[in-house]
């Protein structure tokens, strides 16, 4: 793929490519929140993947345009715990080494799917930027490949057949809203759904406790933040001092960040396993928290994107308990 902009063709291309990994995703109407806001609110659930999230699109979308050579060499990849997951199944399924490189602050739920999954799991320090730079030890010493989470083109291209999908399904979409940390989802999304349509409005989610796009676009580059403990533990990590795509593509694609407290997260949750019978991650239920808290302007149709279901059983009952 070509270093410079990515283009549509791109995304149809990572489709074609992704096809035997990633299931084209539910888009199902939300007949409570519809008649609460008066709007149209569909959920896309990509929490249905076989890895549990989205970011099985990406990882398959990347791991299979590297070469045989490359391939037999193995891959490493540094996550807050989803794209690990993605990346060690697509592993799995092509009988490829994968080392996925984490951080202490990663929750026992995806520590544990991590490790169903056969890969070698190396925690490394407190943050996920720790958690890189052992990760590029790994390829210096070793010739591992890494597969970079977020800001790689074939990963952003991987993510934005999601908007391919929600343009089949619902044409007419007016917005579409979903949790914003390293900017793949977003910068894919805003790629496949503004080239169709450059009204589409795209609006990311972020916690407040620790939201480095929102904080790197204030400030006009990208910055390092701390990461503090939050339900969206999903949405925590840098986006590189060095970032080549995504910060771009954010800045030209999404109309909106937000940044929520964990209450909106909390009642996001408990909204999806009360009334859509689904125990989703705090990231993946920022939408919802969003929409209960009137926090994000809504069009009709609206989607939004349940990014990911891998939770600890104790904070789903916690939080729906807190919620009751």
């Amino acid at each position: 793929m070509p270093q410079q902009m990515l283009t549509q063709r791109d995304v149809w291309e990572a489709q074609k490519r992704i096809s035997p990994d990633a299931v084209n995703t539910p888009l199902i109407y939300s007949p409570v929140l519809s008649e609460m806001t008066g709007s149209a609110i569909y959920l896309k659930l990509e929490n249905l993947n076989d890895s549990g999230s989205f970011k099985i699109r990406g990882a398959s979308n990347k791991i299979l345009s590297l070469s045989l050579e490359e391939q037999k060499r193995g891959i490493t990849t540094f996550s807050t715990g989803n794209f690990g997951v993605s990346v060690a199944t697509v592993a799995q399924k092509l009988g490829i080494r994968a080392v996925i490189c984490i951080s202490n602050r990663v929750p026992k739920a995806k520590v544990d799917a991590l490790k169903r999954t056969g890969a070698q799991v190396e925690l490394v320090g407190d943050a996920q930027d720790d958690a890189e730079r052992y990760c590029y030890q790994l390829e210096s010493k070793h010739g591992l490949t890494v597969v970079h989470p977020f800001d790689d083109p074939y990963i952003i291209a991987g993510q934005g057949t999601i908007g391919l999908e929600i343009l089949d399904e619902l044409p007419e979409v007016e917005t579409v809203i979903g949790g914003l940390s390293g900017g793949g989802l977003h910068s894919g999304l805003g790629l496949a759904l503004k080239s169709a349509d450059a009204g589409v409005q795209v609006i990311g989610l972020s916690t407040a406790k620790g939201a480095a796009m929102y904080e790197s676009l204030n400030k006009g580059e990208p910055v390092v933040v701390d990461e503090q403990d939050t339900l969206a533990d999903s949405l925590l990590g840098g986006i590189g001092l060095g970032n080549r795509y995504t910060f771009r593509m954010v800045q030209q694609y999404v109309d909106d960040i937000i940044l929520l407290e964990e209450k909106a997260f909390a009642e996001g949750m408990a909204f999806m396993l009360e009334t859509h019978r689904m125990a989703v991650e705090g990231a993946a239920a920022s939408g919802i928290g969003a929409i209960l808290n009137n926090r994000v302007p809504l069009g009709s149709p609206t989607v939004v994107v349940i990014s990911g279901s891998s939770v600890d059983t104790s904070t789903i009952l916690s939080v729906t308990q807190n919620n009751q």
